[in-house]
């Protein structure tokens, strides 16, 4: 028998690259997004989201889709413990959300003012700052918008022009702090 290992703590993964995946709606009409940073989402805030969500909705026609999952465990210790013996007991399950990730998407025969009273009442229970997306919403990349002349060509091109000269050389030249003379 091999042991199962506990899963490590990590990080959400950040999109630098110039990603924009799960940044759009793709199966529903309307989607709650998350705004500020990267987190993790235990499953009792995504449960308890849901279901405010689908308490707001009840008796409609609707359609809820959830784009995360809550598969990382998270295991705790308790407090005042020496060091080592282990890295803890089983404590919940937790779902690791990037910056501008789609949580919940929504479809069906609703007005968009009820959705998005709905995903309001859901980003309260939630951590963090979410904002509600409609289908046609332009891509995230990072924290940064597509759309309305920013392209993932232009966020990918460099800030600043090479200096004078430096276009056709092999080697550009170092800076003067950096060079052996300069500290004579």
């Amino acid at each position: 028998m091999s042991e199962i290992s506990k899963s490590p703590k990590g990080r959400p993964h950040v999109a630098t690259g110039g990603s924009s995946r799960g940044t759009t709606v793709v199966w529903g009409d309307y989607g709650l997004r998350m705004k500020d940073h990267d987190r993790r989402l235990p499953a009792s805030s995504l449960k308890i989201a849901e279901e405010t969500i689908k308490r707001r909705l009840r008796g409609m026609n609707y359609a809820l889709y959830k784009r995360v999952s809550a598969n990382i465990g998270v295991y705790t210790k308790g407090n005042e413990q020496r060091m080592g013996k282990g890295k803890g007991k089983f404590d919940y399950w937790t779902a690791k959300v990037a910056v501008s990730r789609i949580v919940f998407e929504l479809k069906g025969d609703i007005h968009e003012k009820i959705a998005r009273e709905a995903f309001r009442l859901a980003g309260h229970k939630l951590p963090g700052l979410w904002e509600f997306v409609n289908k046609g919403d332009p891509p995230v990349v990072g924290i940064t918008k597509l759309g309305n002349g920013v392209t993932l060509e232009s966020l990918k091109r460099a800030r600043r022009d090479p200096p004078l000269g430096t276009n056709n050389m092999p080697n550009p030249p170092k800076s003067a702090s950096s060079s052996p003379s300069a500290s004579q």
